[in-house]
């Protein structure tokens, strides 16, 4: 069996969202994919801190996570790039420009910063935990690496931030907004190139928007049951709902076991 190379989103694809935690039958496919010589990997957006703990949870050694900018081989973290440093700037100058929190995640950790807590008296506490550190003498300036910046930015507003593509951005609530990498596509083919494989091989699991960047027309894409039409429109191949066993059903119906 020719070695293929799986690439698997976190929730909603091995999740069950109802209780986030993965589906038993997706455990058991990514097991029997180990055994059968395959590559398996988790594709998520989440910062390498906070996919760690699913990661092992799952039974899996190779992770992209940081939205693509970080790499996990065996274990081990060998790349996380921050975001760029300017973008970074020219984005916060613009928010306290405007009057606008903003809170800095300038490690891997739940660790955030700021001079003023302007975030967190417009919108209140981050949606998970956190430690903030507010100091009045802390510079964004002079910061080395950036790695997520959070905006009290609501929908409205955004329209007329004007550094708003300067960076990759997300909104799981309506209040703020969340600037961090969005190249799940990137982390895929950084990973490809560490190992050397051909992206021919490639095979990606997702179910929502932010899986778009993944879903390549060079590799084979399978969206589950339960994802957004526009993911379903660009898969090559649409399984069963996840919870309804879709990963490991069309594993067994490809023949990749």
């Amino acid at each position: 069996m020719k070695k293929k190379y799986f690439f698997f989103d976190i929730d909603g694809t091995l999740t069950d969202r109802t209780t986030n935690e993965i589906v038993p039958s997706a455990k058991v496919a990514v097991k029997k994919l180990q055994e059968a010589g395959h590559f398996v990997c988790i594709n998520t957006g989440r910062a390498h801190y906070k996919a760690e703990k699913p990661r092992l949870e799952f039974g899996f050694d190779n992770m992209v996570c940081s939205g693509g900018n970080g790499i996990v081989i065996n274990g081990e973290l060998i790349q996380n790039t921050p975001l760029d440093r300017e973008s970074c700037i020219a984005v916060l100058d613009e928010a306290k420009e405007k009057g606008i929190g903003y809170l800095i995640a300038i490690n891997d950790s739940i660790e955030v910063y700021s001079d003023n807590d302007l975030f967190r008296k417009q919108v209140g506490e981050r949606q998970e935990p956190t430690t903030y550190f507010i100091d009045e003498n802390f510079d964004y300036n002079k910061v080395e690496d950036f790695y997520k910046l959070y905006l009290s930015l609501d929908e409205e507003a955004e329209k007329n931030f004007k550094s708003i593509e300067l960076l990759g951005h997300l909104r799981f609530v309506k209040e703020y907004l969340i600037f961090q990498p969005d190249n799940k596509k990137g982390g895929i083919l950084k990973m490809m190139e560490i190992l050397n494989g051909n992206i021919e091989d490639i095979v990606v699991f997702g179910d929502d928007y932010n899986d778009l960047d993944m879903f390549d027309s060079r590799w084979t894409c399978v969206a589950m049951g339960n994802a957004c039409d526009a993911l379903k429109e660009k898969a090559t191949y649409v399984a069963d709902r996840n919870v309804d066993d879709g990963i490991y059903k069309i594993c067994s119906e490809m023949n990749w076991f």
